[in-house]
């Protein structure tokens, strides 16, 4: 049976719930019974991520998703690559700075992004694949996870999704921001884990 690392981030910010967090806990609500899916919520914090990563990691999973929310978008982001660079938010761009030295410039996921967010938007729901998943956190995650099965010769595949605020998130906004209900990014998700059969 096909093991599945799926992850989501925690708050952080102005943001008192993590809209990668509530779709992760709907979907356990209806986990399906293939593949193995193990899930960890993750902090938004650098220094601890990398470590429960690289732990996470030791157990050899077939795949990896990664799950991290992205104000303002209105569908599914399917990143398909991770940038060897990242800084905190509240940094200016000047600090960026390098995740791990002499190692590659970028990774690519080798998953079939494309025909995925096809088939999740023939289900009905909004996806598209992203040139990349940024140059924070969820960037950098993203990268030390293909980096670390890189240099571990691992046949670990790894996806990064960008999902947008849950409805409930919004709801104190004075603008018009987009989002997505949890159960439809756990629909999406499902999908996904059936296409990893």
């Amino acid at each position: 049976m096909k093991r599945v690392l799926l992850t989501a981030f925690g708050p952080y910010g102005p943001w008192q719930a993590n809209a990668s967090w509530l779709a992760l806990v709907e979907l356990t609500r209806d986990l399906p019974a293939v593949p193995e899916v193990t899930t960890r919520l993750y902090p938004v914090d650098f220094n601890v991520v990398r470590g429960k990563l690289e732990a996470d990691l030791q157990e050899g999973y077939d795949y990896v998703i990664h799950l991290g929310q992205a104000p303002g978008a209105a569908s599914l982001h399917l990143e398909a690559i991770a940038l060897n660079v990242g800084a905190l938010s509240t940094e200016h761009p000047d600090a960026f700075h390098v995740l791990v030295e002499k190692h590659p410039v970028a990774y690519q996921s080798s998953l079939p992004l494309a025909d995925w967010a096809s088939q999740l938007r023939a289900a009905g729901i909004p996806a598209r694949v992203s040139f990349h998943a940024g140059t924070y956190l969820c960037n950098a995650l993203y990268y030390l996870t293909h980096d670390y099965c890189a240099q571990h010769a691992l046949d670990t595949k790894a996806l990064f999704v960008h999902v947008p605020l849950a409805p409930e998130q919004t709801y104190t906004s004075h603008d018009d921001t987009p989002s997505m209900a949890s159960p439809t990014v756990a629909k999406a998700l499902r999908l996904i884990l059936e296409l990893l059969q």
